[in-house]
């Protein structure tokens, strides 16, 4: 008898009176994140708020709901063995972040249901044909396409007018990707030289090679990608950057909270609300193919003035008005 299995028995024994109506059934949730170690999921703030969210909904972990927790921890070649473990296991809904999880968890299982936070657009990436029916796949979209990056580009040329040389800080594979594609042709339309400085592995020495190689050649700004693996490792970036005394546009709020200059990420709490409603109409039958991905609306822009002053910026008034966090 497996967990899940067990549990279910319990639940029976125990609704076995007037109450059994009120209660739903016992889920098996599995949660695979890219670089967040397994035993501090919980801590983060976004899953803090998704599991408060899903408690409101009736589903509250020890009561109804079994969560099974996986990482990476940084590495992405652990991707597949994750995916296929996870599977195996078959959980009534797998939630991870990032297009590489995805592609690794579709890989392993077309049957079951798979809800993601991904910062590229699905369709561009490859993993689903269509939004409306993506199969077994469903989530939010938080890629806004050229409109994104071409805002990430002017606000730091707000913040530094003389910019005219941008550093691309992200792994290979999105710079070959649609996004790097975009960011190319929006840098040309700004006159702006995007130098490409680009991560194999992701690995703390790779890392620190690369903002060495920026420390020489000293591009005006850099733009750090919010990529899962890279995540991992949001601490080291920003110590770096600010060892480096470079100014840093980063992918995720995270890093702007950590130290980081500036961050023009997608709204967390409507990518966590989405995130729940989809889990929850899985979990009470909704069917494969019958929820479309979700293209995130709302961004949010943070500013961390105690790091502006550290480099000599000038954050414009303007750009304080509109930020939605102000860090001092």
């Amino acid at each position: 008898m497996n967990r899940r299995d067990f549990a279910l028995g319990l639940l029976v024994g125990v609704a076995a009176g007037p109450a059994r109506s009120q209660q739903p059934a016992t889920r098996l949730l599995a949660i695979l994140h890219p670089a967040i170690p397994a035993a501090r999921i919980t801590e983060d703030r976004f899953w803090r708020g998704f599991f408060t969210n899903l408690r409101s909904l009736g589903y509250e972990e020890g009561k109804n709901l079994i969560v099974d927790r996986y990482s990476a921890e940084g590495h992405h070649e652990r991707y597949a063995s994750l995916a296929r473990e996870i599977a195996t296991s078959r959980p009534d809904v797998i939630v991870t972040v990032s297009t590489g999880v995805v592609r690794a968890l579709l890989a392993a299982t077309r049957t079951i249901f798979i809800v993601a936070n991904m910062l590229e657009d699905p369709v561009k990436a490859g993993v689903v044909t269509s939004l409306a029916y993506p199969g077994n796949l469903t989530g939010v979209s938080r890629d806004a396409g050229a409109g994104i990056w071409g805002k990430r580009l002017q606000f730091m040329k707000e913040v530094i007018p003389s910019l005219s040389t941008v550093a691309f800080f992200g792994f290979r594979e999105m710079w070959k990707g649609p996004a790097g594609r975009v960011l190319q042709d929006i840098s040309g339309q700004l006159r702006i030289s995007l130098v490409a400085m680009l991560l194999d592995e992701g690995t703390t020495v790779e890392i620190e090679r690369v903002f060495a190689t920026m420390a020489r050649e000293r591009p005006d700004a850099v733009l750090v990608t919010g990529e899962g693996d890279q995540y991992a490792h949001r601490q080291s970036i920003v110590e770096l950057a600010e060892k480096t005394r470079l100014p840093v546009m980063y992918g995720t709020g995270d890093y702007v909270e950590r130290g980081g200059l500036i961050g023009c990420v997608a709204d967390d709490a409507e990518a966590r609300d989405r995130l729940v409603d989809d889990v929850y109409k899985i979990f009470n039958g909704a069917k494969v193919g019958d929820l479309p991905i979700y293209q995130t609306t709302k961004f949010d822009l943070d500013i961390n003035l105690k790091t502006a002053k550290a480099l000599g910026l000038t954050i414009p008034p303007d750009l304080l008005a509109g930020a939605n966090q102000v860090i001092e």
